[in-house]
């Protein structure tokens, strides 16, 4: 008759009696704790988040347009409303937004750019010249004002480029636009104050007219809400730099 010979394998993590005494008298390792497997956690399912306004402005232009036909808002006539609230909001902003920058033009452009621009649009041109002070000056401040007021069109072109034989002594010089009509022109910094920034800039172009707009006021703001805008602006960032030159001189 055959021998069978038997292993007998207990559970992965098991420990004898005798492992056990050996542990305690300090000849066999601690051992090892038993596994366990990661809790479970479900992924996130869109679906199962709950449908707020909070929900909803985390949406894009094109998922609020497919809320359109979600089954869900139909008994949640508030969410819809907000929904078609929040998307004309996100087009309207886009349509502000059309600027926001110095562009730069050619002389071919300046009709179609300048000239032929929606009576609505204020533009404001800056004639300039590479390697002129004056003009790298008077450019950088051009370019912060084209930030804090998207609505109002900015756009630089080579003083030649524009107007044939244009002195350089007048340069830089600011014109602006507004219906296809010439409202006003600056020659030259001086223009400016003795120091030009584009708090200074954005209060001299506002003398007469409203040329400066954020598209935050529906169909446009007044001249003195642009003025009144610009100070407020002008005396947050005085109390803001002087505030850092605070802290910089408590740090030393």
């Amino acid at each position: 008759m055959a021998d069978y010979h038997f292993v007998y394998k207990d559970l992965e993590g098991a420990s004898t009696q005798w492992d056990d005494i050996q542990r305690k008298l300090g000849n066999l390792p601690p051992k090892d704790p038993p596994f366990k497997p990661p809790p479970f956690t479900p992924a996130p399912d869109d679906h199962s988040k709950p449908k707020d306004k909070s929900w909803i402005d985390q949406k894009t232009e094109e998922e609020l347009e497919d809320l359109e036909d979600d089954p869900d808002l139909d008994d949640h006539r508030f969410l819809e409303e907000y929904r078609k609230k929040r998307l004309a909001e996100m087009r309207e902003a886009v349509k502000i937004s059309r600027f926001g920058s110095v562009m730069p033009i050619s002389g071919s452009d300046f009709v179609r750019e300048v000239s032929q621009a929606p009576s609505d649009v204020w533009v404001v041109v800056i004639l300039y010249k590479e390697g002129i002070p004056e003009c790298g000056l008077l450019m950088r401040c051009l370019e912060e004002l084209a930030t804090r007021y998207p609505a109002t069109k900015f756009v630089k072109i080579i003083s030649t480029d524009c107007i044939p034989n244009y002195p350089d002594r007048n340069l830089p010089t600011l014109l602006v636009y507004n219906n296809g009509a010439v409202k006003a022109n600056y020659a030259g910094l001086h223009n400016f104050g003795r120091r030009c920034t584009p708090e200074g800039v954005a209060l001299v172009l506002c003398q007469s007219d409203p040329v400066l707009n954020d598209g935050q006021s529906g169909s446009g703001p007044s001249r003195e809400d642009v003025i009144e805008g610009v100070r407020k602006r002008f005396i947050e960032k005085v109390v803001t730099e002087h505030e850092d030159d605070d802290d910089g001189s408590s740090s030393d």
